[in-house]
């Protein structure tokens, strides 16, 4: 963590900042650290840590997308810190042994040339001596490491005892200085010089300093909290070693900036703190031993930061996100040393030291980790937040509040530092995020957003109170019954156009028992129902269950599908007919490609000869049993013959149409739109006409007129009716007197008989004797002309389905009907509705 800044730039700090600022930076500084150390020590102590360090954590709390694309910031951020103390020190090198200003030969020990070019060799010898020790493995370098924190307290010590030991001087002349670089030695006037801020040109880069250009150098001296969680998969015992190492690092440098701060203030001119970053040399009492110091923390820091940006990548590639991208940086030795990895890293900072000067790119580096710094408190308020059972630190000093206080002071300075920066970074993020999303495998580390996800919604859903429910609001929540989905695949798809943003699900009724199996069936067709709706792109659930029959399963659906305010309103059945289903998985896009055939594990078809799993009278008792439940209901016939994308994306006009026929054909005693059931059916089609997929189609609404009446009226008063529910439709007369007649003159049911069930207006179920509602097939097969006759032919109709008889042996006269209704229409669409659905009030 002391790196380049504790020698060389913290004179810097304090003279362009003044002693105040100073340690409101540093205070600024380690509240960030703070924040972020302590949910590095909540994540590192939650589970075992394998190399990548904060990579490795990111991407095992957040998942792959956040993971990667932070692990490329991180990655980027060590190459930038590696070449920043390069650059550090060949700043010291330069110092100590290079021809000094105005001197074309050396003399004694200075004897390097200066230049851009010469620095950049030095710099790329220097850090071909990182890569030798890197490559050797990091255990050579965890030792060096420790020899080289022995150097750097004996050189602290030194430095500490230099400001009491050493006595006042003056200092030569340089850096363009005109005046007097001073070591006053304790004074209080020095003191009060240097409590305010006096901001500069900087003698290195020629520009002018500022708060948040000195604050982004003095950040890098806090930057190596993450050198220890880097080398996780090299220590033994991380989830130990981590924090306690951390958190004392932190202290100790927080105390060591703040007294050399105070000390350089009340002994330095500022003049001398501007214009020489190499005066603790000059004042030592032993200058070799703080040259030696310098060498050792820079050296030290480089390749603290070329081993984590090689580690990191090394992760990135084992974890396969970015693909052949990274393949080559798999690579290890026989000792399990990264050494692929760590060479591309070595070529990523060489390119990096061309930038020449260690002020130009600490503002990019500080920007860097404080992005990664925000994004570790993300990871770690995310887990806090999803109170996830796993998430069990043994490290217990962070609450949810330390984390967003980290988030927060990270992303304030950043953007307060450069916002040019700060916005780059976060678009490249972004870029990889959305990059990574589409295009990166799955994996098994698990999702936080499914844990948050799973928090939020349980919460909503407890608040979704149906006490509450208000017409304004309503919409269709589907429970679609599949027996087969290879002969269903285009009514899902048409279902899920006709849910408008509600609940859908896809239900499926095994007829077996329980207890004759050794274990569930349901559970391996999972999967299968799973990939059915994502390859199918449709948004379901799945519902699956055993029962003895397929009546009482769907009655266990209706009554347990959804939870809490999210319970299907709606049962949508395929229609009964003597058809024989066709493989529609077999020719859909999804299913036909060359890398995706059909591994489902669904059934072949029924074929014509296979008897059915459900008879007519069970079929038409599950209408009856929905409707008793309160349910609306549909019935879908010949939907797998609707070929949706050619009926909205031919270009011939006019524009494909919905047909609705809000009025009860087997009633033709009662033409009545305005019930509950044809208000239903009216708003469904309405639904279908908004989705996107649909919104070329228009809405033809039949209206269905006698001689004798008031066509015009009957007209007028339904536009009115649309124009309050503000439903655009195109409204057309039907004469049908030569329908209706066959029904009043031959075809009366004999007196005293059964009953059938309807509805009134008010959609309250009443009985009317048989005699006055039955009709006869001729009259059913001239309402089919009928509705067949109006030209052009429909993507699909919508047409009423009167309510089963209240008695169950008229059920297969029902049935009957119902096909002789529908026989040759193509896709349509039987509605009953008992919801009151719409609403002319804001």
């Amino acid at each position: 963590m002391f790196s380049v800044v504790l020698f060389l730039r913290l004179g810097f700090v304090v003279g362009h900042a003044g002693l105040y600022q100073a340690l409101v930076m540093f205070a600024v500084s380690y509240f960030i650290i703070g924040m972020t150390v302590l949910s590095v020590c909540a994540i590192a102590t939650n589970g075992a840590l394998d190399a990548g360090g904060a990579y490795y954590m990111i991407s095992r709390a957040l998942g792959p997308e956040f993971g990667g694309s932070i692990g490329i910031m991180f990655f980027l951020a060590n190459v930038c810190g590696s070449a920043l103390y390069v650059l550090g020190l060949v700043e010291a090198v330069v110092d100590s042994f290079g021809i000094l200003p105005g001197q074309k030969v050396g003399s004694g020990v200075h004897v390097l040339p200066q230049s851009y070019w010469y620095e950049l060799l030095y710099g790329t010898v220097l850090l071909a001596l990182c890569l030798l020790v890197c490559l050797v493995g990091a255990s050579i370098y965890a030792k060096a490491t420790f020899l080289i924190f022995l150097i750097v307290m004996v050189v602290l010590a030194s430095i500490l005892i230099s400001f009491f030991a050493t006595r006042p001087m003056q200092l030569p002349y340089f850096n363009g200085s005109e005046t007097e670089n001073n070591f006053t030695g304790f004074s209080l006037a020095t003191l009060r010089e240097n409590l305010g801020g006096g901001y500069a040109v900087d003698y290195t880069t020629g520009q002018m300093m500022s708060f948040s250009s000195v604050f982004a150098v003095m950040f890098n001296g806090c930057t190596g909290i993450m050198a220890g969680s880097n080398m996780s998969g090299d220590l033994k015992h991380p989830s130990y070693s981590i924090p306690r190492g951390t958190i004392s690092a932190v202290l100790f440098t927080y105390l060591v900036y703040n007294v050399l701060a105070f000390l350089m203030c009340a002994t330095c001119s500022r003049n001398l703190l501007q214009k020489d970053y190499g005066f603790l040399s000059d004042i030592s009492i032993f200058p070799p031993l703080v040259t030696v110091g310098i060498y050792a923390a820079t050296l030290s820091a480089a390749m603290s930061n070329l081993i984590g940006a090689s580690r990191i990548l090394y992760a990135l590639a084992r974890d396969d996100l970015f693909g052949r991208a990274l393949a080559l940086a798999k690579k290890t030795s026989a000792s399990g040393n990264p050494v692929m990895a760590v060479i591309l890293s070595w070529l990523v900072v060489q390119l990096v030291l061309f930038s020449g000067k260690l002020n130009t790119i600490a503002g990019v580096v500080t920007t860097f980790f404080l992005l990664v710094y925000a994004t570790v408190n993300l990871a770690c308020l995310a887990l806090e937040w999803a109170s996830a059972p796993n998430f069990r630190p043994t490290f217990r000093y962070f609450t949810w509040h330390t984390c967003l206080l980290g988030i927060a002071g990270c992303c304030v300075m950043m953007f307060l530092i450069s916002p040019v920066s700060a916005s780059a970074s976060l678009g490249f993020l972004l870029v990889l995020l959305l990059a990574l999303h589409y295009l990166s495998p799955s994996s098994t580390w698990g999702y936080i957003s499914q844990a948050l996800i799973f928090h939020q919604v349980r919460k909503y859903l407890l608040m979704l109170d149906v006490r509450k429910d208000h017409v304004k609001f309503w919409r269709p929540q589907m429970l679609l019954m599949v027996q087969n989905p290879r002969g269903s695949a285009r009514l899902i798809d048409f279902v899920n156009d006709l849910k408008k943003s509600g609940l859908y699900i896809l239900g499926h009724v095994e007829l077996q028992d329980l207890d004759m199996l050794p274990s569930d069936p349901l559970q391996p067709q999972q999967d299968s129902w799973l990939n059915l709706v994502d390859k199918l792109n449709v948004k379901a659930f799945v519902s699956l269950t055993l029962a003895p029959s397929v009546r009482y399963g769907v009655r266990q659906l209706l009554f347990t599908s959804g939870l809490g305010g999210m319970r299907p309103n709606t049962l949508v059945l395929g229609f009964y007919d003597d058809e024989a289903p066709q493989d529609g998985l077999a020719q859909h896009p999804a299913f036909t490609s060359a890398r995706d055939e059909v591994p489902l594990g669904f059934p072949p078809v029924r074929t014509p000869t296979t008897p059915k799993l459900l008879s007519p009278r069970e079929y038409v008792g599950i209408v009856a049993d929905a409707l008793k439940m309160l349910r609306n209901v549909l019935l879908a016939r010949q939907l797998e013959s609707l070929d949706k994308a050619w009926e909205l994306r031919r270009a011939a006009s006019p524009p494909p149409t919905i047909h609705v026929w809000p009025v009860n054909l087997l009633r033709p005693d009662s033409a009545r739109y305005a019930d509950t059931c044809s208000l239903f059916l009216l708003q469904m089609a309405c639904v279908l006409s908004m989705v996107r997929a649909w919104r070329r189609a228009r809405l033809r609404l039949f209206l269905c007129v006698e001689a004798g009446t008031t066509p015009h009226a009957q007209e007028e008063k339904l536009r009115q009716l649309l124009k309050d529910l503000r439903i655009q439709a195109q409204i057309q007369l039907v004469p049908w007197d030569a329908v209706t007649c066959l029904h009043w003159q031959n075809h009366r049911g004999p007196p005293g008989g059964p009953a059938l069930v309807e509805e009134d207006e008010e959609g309250v179920a009443v009985n009317f004797p048989a005699n006055t509602t039955q009709v006869s097939d001729e009259y059913i097969r001239a309402a089919n002309k009928l509705v067949m006759e109006q030209c052009p032919a429909p993507a699909v109709r919508f047409l009423y389905l009167p309510r089963p008889p209240a008695d169950t042996s008229l059920h297969l006269l029902y049935l009957h009907q119902l096909e002789l209704l529908t026989r040759g229409l193509g896709p349509t669409v039987l509605v009953h509705g008992v919801s009151a659905v719409t609403s002319t009030q804001l």
